[in-house]
């Protein structure tokens, strides 16, 4: 049977706002490398940037009933996070959805499927992470989970996790993590920023980051061209 869970937990979104700053490169990096979709989920038009906390749904294929209902769980700060049971493309999400997300406070959408109505959506503003866009519409049949951990393009989403998406794609951070992994993102923040003006000046980043020692004690050996065979 089809459940919604109400009143899940969520962040507190200066930390979600924060991770935004950040960017998906950075908190990817800040969290150990993990927690990325599938590199097949892109934006429908650049240049994008949004985080929020998971407002997750399960929609069978070819059926975006579940998203009508997820509407009514949304919070102000909220991304929704969709994924079918069964792979599909069709086009759940366009223009008239987007516009109740948006009332309703949901900063974007993150979708294992398709999207229609983009140029409408690009006018509107409202960022959209997608597998595929298609002009197939669907139908309002089978209900399915809403606020329930799901597995959105292969990584682990729970409700109130930060989903952060930009340019690079879209990266999940644990709620209970989402803090942490803010610190130490602001850290590489700043250790990135010290760095950027020296490699501009041309100062290579075999001696910024100390690889030299590393590199030798790899095996890695130099010679003039004179001296080879």
């Amino acid at each position: 049977m089809p459940l919604v869970v109400r009143k899940t937990l969520r962040t507190d979104l200066a930390v979600v706002d924060g991770l935004a700053h950040a960017g998906v490169a950075t908190v990817h990096e800040a969290q150990g490398r993990t927690g990325l979709l599938r590199c097949d989920i892109r934006p429908i038009f650049r240049p994008a940037r949004v985080a929020g906390n998971a407002l997750t749904c399960e929609v069978a294929p070819g059926d975006n009933w579940s998203i009508h209902i997820a509407v009514e769980q949304a919070e102000p700060g909220d991304v929704l996070v969709v994924t079918p049971t069964s792979p599909c493309d069709d086009g759940y999400v366009g223009d008239l959805l987007a516009g109740s997300l948006q009332a309703h406070g949901v900063r974007g959408v993150v979708i294992d499927a398709g999207v229609r109505d983009t140029a409408t959506l690009t006018e509107m503003g409202f960022p959209v992470w997608s597998k595929a866009i298609s002009a197939k519409g669907t139908v309002k049949e089978t209900p399915g989970n809403v606020q329930t951990p799901i597995v959105c393009a292969g990584a682990y989403v729970r409700p109130g996790d930060v989903i952060v998406a930009d340019d690079d794609g879209v990266v999940v951070v644990p709620r209970e993590q989402a803090a942490t992994v803010l610190e130490a993102a602001q850290k590489r923040e700043a250790s990135e920023a010290s760095k950027r003006p020296r490699l501009a000046a041309g100062e290579l980043g075999l001696d910024i980051y100390g690889m030299r020692d590393r590199l030798a004690a790899k095996g890695l050996r130099y010679v003039d061209y004179a001296d080879t065979p």
